[in-house]
């Protein structure tokens, strides 16, 4: 017969070992309910750039892991909100989840009057995904080679330059907005519905200069139809490491690089957002899809669930001043 000492260690074991299997438990239990049935990946832009290649990353990261159909459903329309609303109404089970641009989580409900989401309420913020620098770009025909010549000539012929971005209140016209505020120059900003457009004009040299993002510009550096006046980053991007920050280049404060994170529908539990945040974070991180990214100027950024959503709330609140102080309006 066993001793009071020895039940009570006994005891204190099983607890021990149910401790500790708990996680694994629960883990098994996540793992087999994804892989119940395909994933969807909802971009809520047009196929191709940074929101496409992530979300088919991710698509066939996910199918790989867990044994199903991976797809990407890309479903432009009304500044992404489309796309936004597929998500919003899905189940949160992690099989339908959303790649998105900073811009819609952290500018759009202020500038938008009638912005039809709460990002806290109506989505779980899973991770971020990758980021890349904003960079200032000039037809070559200008004649500009860096910002402080850019500089020079803004402030000897006020009103002659202008500038494009993918539209009123993105990430980049903000960028412009911020730039000019810091440098004390007046450069006309001109809104296209989009990149696209906006690129097409800056290389046919109807506008002499555009902020983009860095992978949208890329080939274009590389094949010299387009000269990079400098990168709106806190540091030099390892793809493009010959070209200066504003800041090195004695403009301060224009630190706004492009982000891609990933939501999912609201009332998501923890443990499966906290899955769902390492199983991206670990296709991220393969030396492959690495090199793919790094070839479109996309570098991985590791912040998941409880910090991830701080950092929207912090983006958001220092957008909303912006906004105000330029006086920024949705025509």
């Amino acid at each position: 017969m066993l001793s009071r000492r020895q039940l009570t260690r006994s005891a204190l074991a099983c607890a021990a070992l149910l401790a500790a299997t708990a996680p694994l438990h629960a883990q098994t239990a996540i793992d087999k309910a994804l892989s119940s049935e395909k994933f969807t990946l909802v971009a809520p832009f047009p196929p191709g750039g940074p929101i496409d290649t992530l979300a088919r990353v991710l698509a066939e990261g996910l199918a790989k892991k867990y044994g199903q159909v991976g797809v990407v459903d890309n479903a432009p329309g009304a500044a992404g909100n489309i796309g936004m609303d597929k998500v919003r109404r899905a189940k949160p089970d992690g099989h339908t989840m959303l790649v998105i641009p900073a811009g819609n989580l952290t500018i759009n409900p202020t500038l938008m009057p009638k912005f039809p989401f709460s990002i806290e309420k109506d989505f779980t913020a899973v991770t971020m995904l990758a980021t890349t620098p904003n960079v200032l770009v000039a037809n070559p025909a200008t004649g500009l080679k860096t910002l402080p010549d850019l500089i020079k000539t803004a402030k000897a012929k006020p009103d002659s330059l202008s500038y494009g971005s993918p539209g009123i209140g993105s990430g980049l016209h903000l960028a412009g907005e911020l730039f000019k505020s810091q440098a004390n120059v007046d450069i006309l900003h001109v809104a296209y519905k989009g990149t696209a457009p906006a690129l097409n004009d800056v290389l046919g040299g109807t506008i002499p200069l555009m902020f983009s993002n860095l992978p949208a510009v890329l080939p274009h550096l590389q094949s010299g139809k387009l000269v990079a006046l400098g990168v709106t980053d806190a540091k030099r991007s390892p793809s493009v490491p010959d070209i200066p920050t504003f800041t090195e280049q004695g403009v301060p404060g224009v630190e706004i690089p492009s982000w891609y994170s990933l939501l999912a529908p609201a009332a998501m539990s923890a443990e499966l957002a906290e899955q769902l945040a390492r199983d991206a974070q670990d296709i991220l991180a393969q030396p492959d899809v690495a090199e793919r990214l790094k070839t479109q100027g996309l570098v991985r950024w590791d912040l998941r669930t409880t910090a991830f959503t701080r950092h929207i709330q912090d983006e958001t609140a220092r957008w909303a001043k912006v906004i105000a102080a330029r006086g920024i309006k949705m025509e």
